[in-house]
């Protein structure tokens, strides 16, 4: 294994061998799967997997499943992941909802919040609404018998935050609340840390905003580390835009090789997969799809420019013009498959899931309709609805944590 400058570093190869037997586990699912599979499977030597093995049998994440017959010689003991050994909440932050999930190291949701945001009322409300949020969902689900430890942590509320102070007058500031003391997520032993989605651009690097379509006030907050001073030190946060967290949940859950996913809900932006890792850019800004712009000296985009396929395309679901909507979503997707040759279209957000064969036969119209007239032998890029429905990009914002366990994201 060697990295970008040449050398192997042995805590990064032993943390790579661990993520391909974890993920290997994680596969197998409750069947389970033996030492010697997973050495024949990883070209890892039977005692290098006995030892990895041992470590995460120690560390409760794998556990035996039972035996298997052999062709000969004694049964083979098979080992499973244990799901509840691990958890991650994902949060995702829409303009105008915040979804919030708690799922298990197999990415099965085990506990799940709603409530109304608006993300122009300014950094504190948001930042506590998310704080607020994840610390219900681990006191409701990881720490059912007892209340969060140590100082006053505000009761769960699915309303609209009643304490929110007034939207400030310039610029979001950066809001220096220190951590309370340890908090329900510091006290769960289990939870892996806090991701959070929401609509960019952004450096998910550092976890800083940039100008967020509509809401140029929180251009340069630093939001991964107001969570973090939030929650306390031991939560690790990360921070992504929603549409890749979408993608990487879908890439983690099984679609493979290159495809876009494409969200239209409050606003519409793209992941991109390409190679099965999310494609983010040299800057971070790959996948800004919504502001493309199909048509010159059109309507006015909350982005500044004129024409662009999310003015369009809102404007066309705002007149409940959905066949319109679709079109104007096929041309952008037809304008991205010329670009990147992708394998599959994928369609999701709120918007979609209210009408999703009008969308899948619309985007799939112009499709088609573009592999006829470049007269290809191949068929027309495929469009599908993107599984997991309205909470997919909350998973996906979970997956910012749990991918890299498995080997499968570079969140």
């Amino acid at each position: 294994m060697r990295g970008a400058t040449g050398g192997a570093n042995l805590l990064a190869l032993r943390s790579h061998n661990t993520a391909l037997v974890l993920d290997l586990l994680r596969t197998a699912g409750a069947e389970g799967i033996s030492r010697l599979e997973l050495a024949e499977r990883t070209g890892l030597t039977p005692q290098a997997v006995s030892k990895i093995t041992a470590r995460l049998r120690e560390d409760g994440l794998a556990a035996e499943a039972g035996r298997r017959a052999s062709t000969g010689g004694k049964p083979r003991t098979v080992l499973r992941l244990v799901p509840e050994a691990g958890h991650a909440v994902g949060v995702h932050l829409d303009r105008d909802e915040l979804r919030a999930v708690l799922v298990d190291l197999e990415g099965t949701v085990v506990g799940e919040r709603r409530s109304p945001l608006d993300l122009g009322a300014g950094a504190e409300a948001v930042v506590a609404g998310v704080a607020r949020a994840a610390e219900a969902l681990v006191t409701d689900v990881l720490r059912p018998s007892e209340g969060p430890p140590g100082a006053d942590v505000p009761p769960p509320s699915d309303g609209p935050e009643a304490s929110a102070p007034p939207p400030p007058d310039g610029p979001v500031a950066d809001v220096p609340r220190p951590s309370r003391g340890p908090t329900a997520l510091a006290g769960a032993p289990t939870l892996l840390g806090l991701g959070v989605a929401l609509p960019g651009p952004l450096d998910h690097v550092r976890g800083v905003l940039h100008r967020v379509t509509g809401f140029p006030e929180w251009d340069g907050f630093p939001l991964r580390d107001a969570l973090a001073r939030r929650l306390g030190a031991t939560v690790p946060v990360v921070v992504d835009k929603d549409t890749n967290a979408a993608a990487l949940g879908l890439a983690v859950g099984g679609e493979g090789g290159s495809f876009a996913y494409l969200h239209l809900g409050t606003g519409l932006g793209a992941g991109l997969v390409i190679g099965g890792s999310v494609h983010r850019g040299a800057r971070t800004g790959a996948g800004e799809f919504g502001h493309q712009v199909v048509q010159l000296d059109g309507p006015p985009c909350t982005c500044g420019a004129r024409g662009c396929v999310e003015a369009l395309c809102l404007g066309a679901v705002a007149r409940g013009d959905l066949a319109e909507a679709a079109r104007v979503l096929g041309t952008g997707a037809a304008n991205l498959a010329g670009l990147l040759d992708i394998d599959l279209v994928l369609l999701g957000g709120r918007t979609v899931a209210a009408a999703p064969e009008v969308f899948v036969r619309g985007v799939g119209a112009v499709l088609d309709a573009r592999a006829r007239r470049e007269g290809g032998r191949d068929a027309a890029v495929p469009v599908r609805i993107a599984p997991g429905g309205t909470r997919g990009v909350a998973e996906g914002a979970a997956q910012l944590l749990l991918a890299p366990l498995f080997g499968r994201g570079d969140a």
